[in-house]
C-alpha cells in the first residue's frame, strides 16, 4: 500500500470513496510541536550519556519554535496538489518541489535566535552560516535532501535541516486536500515529502492495540502503516521485536531479516509524552545494539545523520 494525496474537491466529488476507519495521513499540527519537542529533550537530559548534546537539540527546537510563529508562510498549494495527484507523486516532493527563498528567511532567523545561546565551535558553524551566500546555503539544502550527507559537515547539518523542516512542515499544514490508501510501494517514505521517517509511534487514543504511524523527518507528517510488515520493504517473514528493558519497553526497535534494516516504534501507551524525535535521540544506544546484531537504521534523526 500507499498513500496518494488528492485534491479536496476530486474527494468530495469522488463515488469511490470508502469510509476510513484508520486515518491513513496525520498533517502536522504547527502549534507546540517545537516546543514540546524542546520540552521532551530537556526531560530526557539529565540521566542519558548524551545529556549535553540533548539539550544542546533542544536549544535549537526551541529556535526553531520561536522562528516558526515569527515568519508564517502564506502559500497557495492547490494546483501543486493537483499536478502531484494526476502525477501520483508527493506534493512537497524533495527531489522537486522548487525552494523559495522563504526557508533561507528561516535560516537566518534560526541563526539570529541561536548565537546568543551557542559558543564555540556551534556559534563559528553559524557565523560562517551567516556569511555564505544564497547559492552556498543551497548546495548545502540540496545535498542534505539529495542524500549526499558527506558534502554537509556534522556540526552544519542539524541548523540546515532544522530550516528546511519548518518551511516543509508549515507548507505541509497548509495542504487544503486529504489522503485515501490506495495500492502501491514506497510506503517507507513520507507521502507528503518523500522524505524518510525519524521513528514509528503507537499511537493509543484510536485503538486499544494502537495504530503504527511513520514520523517523518522533514516536514512532521505521520502516515499509517499497517502491522505485521517491514516499514522499509513490507515483507513479513521475519521481523523480530528488540528492547533494551523488557518487553513493556517505551522503546523498541522492529527488525527484518528480508533487508536487514530495523525501525524504533515508540508506545504511547507505556509513555504518553513521547516525542519522535526526542525520544529517538534519547536512545541511541538502542541503535547501538541493532548494530552488533548486524542491522542497519533505516531512518534519519535530523540531529543525527549518517557517517556522525
Amino acid at each position: 500500500m500507499t498513500i496518494r494525496i488528492i485534491p479536496q474537491e476530486q474527494r468530495e466529488t469522488s463515488d469511490k470513496q470508502a469510509v476510513e476507519t484508520i486515518p491513513p495521513l496525520l498533517f502536522p499540527r504547527l502549534k507546540n510541536i517545537y516546543s514540546r519537542r524542546a520540552a521532551r529533550l530537556r526531560q530526557l537530559a539529565p540521566k542519558n550519556p548524551l545529556g549535553d548534546y540533548l539539550r544542546f537539540a533542544a536549544v535549537i527546537a526551541q529556535a526553531q519554535d520561536i522562528v516558526l510563529y515569527d515568519h508564517p508562510l502564506h502559500i497557495d498549494l492547490r494546483q501543486r496538489i493537483a499536478e502531484s495527484a494526476a502525477q501520483g507523486k508527493p506534493p512537497l516532493d524533495i527531489h522537486t518541489l522548487p525552494r523559495s527563498a522563504h526557508w533561507q528567511r528561516l535560516l537566518h532567523s534560526l541563526i539570529a535566535e541561536l548565537k546568543p545561546e551557542m559558543s564555540g565551535q556551534a556559534l563559528a558553524v553559524l557565523e560562517n552560516l551567516e556569511k555564505a551566500s544564497s547559492s552556498e546555503l543551497e548546495n548545502l539544502a540540496q545535498a542534505l535532501l539529495a542524500g549526499d550527507f558527506a558534502k554537509v559537515s556534522s556540526d552544519t547539518s542539524p541548523f540546515i535541516w532544522a530550516a528546511l523542516s519548518i518551511y516543509w512542515a508549515q507548507m505541509a499544514a497548509l495542504i487544503p486536500g486529504n489522503a485515501r490508501a490506495e495500492s502501491g510501494e514506497h510506503r517507507q517514505f513520507c507521502p507528503v515529502c518523500a522524505s524518510v521517517p525519524v521513528t514509528g509511534v503507537l499511537h493509543m487514543d484510536a485503538d486499544p492495540h494502537g495504530l503504527r504511524y511513520l514520523h517523518c523527518n522533514l516536514c512532521e507528517s505521520e502516515w499509517y502503516v499497517a502491522p505485521g510488515k517491514c516499514t522499509n520493504c513490507e515483507q513479513t517473514r521475519d521481523l523480530h521485536s528488540w528492547s533494551l528493558d523488557n518487553a513493556h519497553a517505551t522503546v523498541k526497535t522492529e527488525s527484518c531479516g528480508d533487508c536487514g534494516t530495523y525501525l524504533k516504534l515508540l508506545c504511547q501507551e507505556h509513555d504518553p509524552a513521547v516525542e519522535p524525535v526526542a525520544d529517538d535521540l534519547a536512545s541511541l544506544v538502542l541503535d547501538a545494539r541493532m548494530e552488533q546484531e548486524g542491522f542497519a537504521r533505516s531512518s534519519i534523526n535530523p540531529f543525527m545523520f549518517p557517517g556522525e
